[in-house]
């Protein structure tokens, strides 16, 4: 009888133990899924906002009321954020406007393009090098590639570096003020 409650006390432990594991690795997942979800509402936040301190040529649009092309290259990790971020933003008269694409083209017309999680992002980065593109990826996707704008996580929040020199040579101007709220800047004629 002793032998069957001590078998009884060390199989209910057991389970309590496996509970209290599986209880900590379902709050873990659900914690690293908020903070991601966080991270990718914040990325959406900026990208709805950085056209507002852009200037393209006249060039990059067909008519003085075309679209913003705000493009999504590759996977789509916003799940509709981007969308609600965008949602009746308009910028100087033009709105933005979410495009999905799998691959991206010189001829694709977008004017912000991110890459995220792309793993073509280095060849995507070089088909759009000089057009008017402001090329938007995020730090650990890139590799050696340097779009316009990196996001990187620093201290738990999303930041951002500028490659001013690769938006001079795409025909952007970056407005001082996103200049000034960059974690680093690439000064123009740095190369």
């Amino acid at each position: 009888m002793e032998a069957l409650m001590r078998w009884h006390t060390t199989a209910v432990a057991a389970r309590a133990v496996r509970a209290g594991l599986a209880l900590t690795l379902a709050l873990g997942l659900a914690s690293v899924a908020a903070a991601q979800s966080l991270e990718y509402a914040v990325k959406a936040a900026y990208l709805s906002k950085f056209g507002f301190y852009v200037e393209w040529p006249k060039s990059a649009f067909s008519g003085p009321s075309s679209p913003i092309n705000l493009c999504v290259i590759g996977d789509d990790p916003f799940s509709g954020l981007l969308d609600d971020a965008v949602a009746g933003q308009q910028v100087e008269g033009r709105p933005i406007v979410v495009r999905r694409l799998k691959a991206a083209a010189r001829d694709a017309g977008c004017h912000i393009a991110y890459l995220g999680g792309d793993a073509r992002a280095p060849a995507t980065i070089d088909s759009l090098r000089g057009t008017p593109t402001l090329v938007v990826t995020d730090a650990h996707s890139a590799g050696n590639a340097s779009g316009v704008i990196q996001f990187v996580l620093k201290d738990n929040r999303v930041r951002f570096t500028i490659d001013d020199e690769t938006a001079a040579q795409n025909g952007l101007a970056i407005s001082s003020k996103l200049l000034s709220l960059a974690l680093n800047v690439k000064p123009r004629g740095s190369r």
